[in-house]
């Protein structure tokens, strides 16, 4: 492919992170609306509440494990095309639904989508990258994740402020059905991965492939070379994959918007600033892709994990001193930016190259299970660690468990900078 065609290609196997970022966030602005139309503004709908923020998360986890199978057996773009059905129809269905557990259901829909989405989008764009610029296109998945969550946190503010309460959920929600027509019309056009070709056809005539035989771990198929096993690398990817959750990015941005309000802003200014959070995280993903090609991904994942453990210390001292306002403002600001240029894209690049072509597709869903699992772990447990730890130790806790996440990549990450994908 030309390098343009092949930057159109990518961009639209990247719509499903758009797609996932706006999925994501969309349900934060529409909550204040939805919640009193289905009854779950009452202190005693507090599980019933909290179901219904988290239930996308539960979605999520049955696309990456449930489908993980997917993308390995039919391939990369039918998968693109089911995770983008998958996002047309919840989008429409959660605008329309009219009683709580419709509205449950259409969440975990778009939940699967999330999963599904989350493990084909780097792997197809991985494969169908040449080495020299595979860092910069896969990172370009992330960038649209975080597009996409500007673009909820925009459309968020602009209902808020020009629609009725009573039906500003449901434009808030139905306006995703636009970007998710639109990924699914465009997923008919893009190429298979011929990558993907290749593996299957040596697995099934056991031929040389443009010059160089595919390695296969089948039983009986005539391994030209040792293969290496899988579980390590697996293992590795798992950690890295659960530890871009617990590397504690979710704790500063669920504390964002206390830190937001004890600076003096009221409900408005709050989701203005929570737009200037997603365009600092925008920015500094473009940093991350015009870096992981000439850096390497083993020094920006380093200086993630070294980066927040720093920033996370400063902040649990600021909390342990009771210091407040535009201090605290802009370490929060600073951990944002260094996760957006770091942890947040280059854990999606790494996964997507570590993994040998035999497996890729299924040890991608693995570890992506082990993301959403993690995140779900992270949600369920923040409140009960920060009741016991106080905020300030809540953030020592997490700058420690960067300090182990930068001892593990130090001594078990390979760079997979420039290389030729196994």
């Amino acid at each position: 492919m030309s390098k343009a065609k092949l930057m159109m290609v990518c961009l639209v196997a990247a719509m499903g992170g758009l797609l996932f970022g706006y999925d994501w966030v969309v349900i934060g602005g529409a909550k204040p609306f939805y919640e009193p139309y289905f009854g779950l503004n009452d202190p005693s709908q507090a599980w019933e509440s909290g179901f219904a923020m988290g239930s996308a998360v539960l979605g999520c986890i049955g696309g990456a494990i449930g489908l993980g199978w997917l993308p390995d057996r039919f391939g990369r773009k039918p998968s693109l095309i089911f995770a983008a059905i998958c996002f047309t129809v919840s989008a429409l269905w959660t605008a329309f639904a009219t009683d709580y557990w419709s509205f449950i259901a259409a969440r975990i829909l778009g939940g699967v989508g999330i999963g599904l989405a989350s493990n084909v989008s780097p792997v197809y764009i991985a494969e169908v990258s040449p080495p020299e610029m595979r860092g910069r296109l896969v990172s370009l998945n992330q960038m649209t994740i975080v597009l996409g969550i500007i673009f909820a946190q925009l459309a968020n503010y602009l209902v808020f402020r020009t629609v009725t309460s009573d039906v500003s959920w449901r434009v808030m929600f139905g306006a995703e059905t636009v970007p998710a027509a639109l990924f699914l019309a465009l997923a008919f056009f893009i190429p298979e991965s011929e990558r993907w070709r290749a593996v299957g056809r040596a697995r099934s005539m056991n031929a040389p492939q443009n010059g160089g035989f595919i390695e296969t771990a089948l039983p009986g198929a005539g391994v030209q070379k040792r293969v290496s096993p899988v579980w390590p690398i697996l293992a590795l990817g798992v950690f890295l994959a659960a530890f871009q959750q617990w590397c504690g990015i979710n704790v500063v941005f669920n504390y964002a918007e206390e830190i937001f309000k004890a600076a003096g802003y009221d409900v408005s200014g709050v989701m203005f600033n929570q737009v200037i959070t997603g365009i600092v995280n925008c920015a500094f993903t473009v940093a991350a892709m015009c870096l992981v090609d000439k850096w390497g991904r083993r020094p920006l994942m380093l200086l993630g994990a070294g980066g927040l453990a720093a920033l996370y210390t400063i902040l649990g001292c600021c909390y342990h001193f009771e210091v407040k306002g535009v201090a605290v403002l802009i370490v929060v600001m600073a951990a944002i930016a260094c996760y957006a240029m770091t942890l947040a894209p280059i854990t999606w690049v790494v996964l997507s190259e570590i993994f040998p072509d035999r497996v890729r597709g299924t040890a991608m869903s693995v570890a992506v299970a082990s993301l959403w699992i993690s995140c779900f772990g992270l949600t369920l447990t923040f409140k009960p660690i920060n009741e016991a730890l106080k905020a300030a130790g809540t953030f020592w806790l997490y700058a420690a468990i960067c300090v182990v996440g930068f001892v593990v990549t130090a001594f078990f990450l390979k760079e997979t900078k420039g290389r030729e994908l196994n």
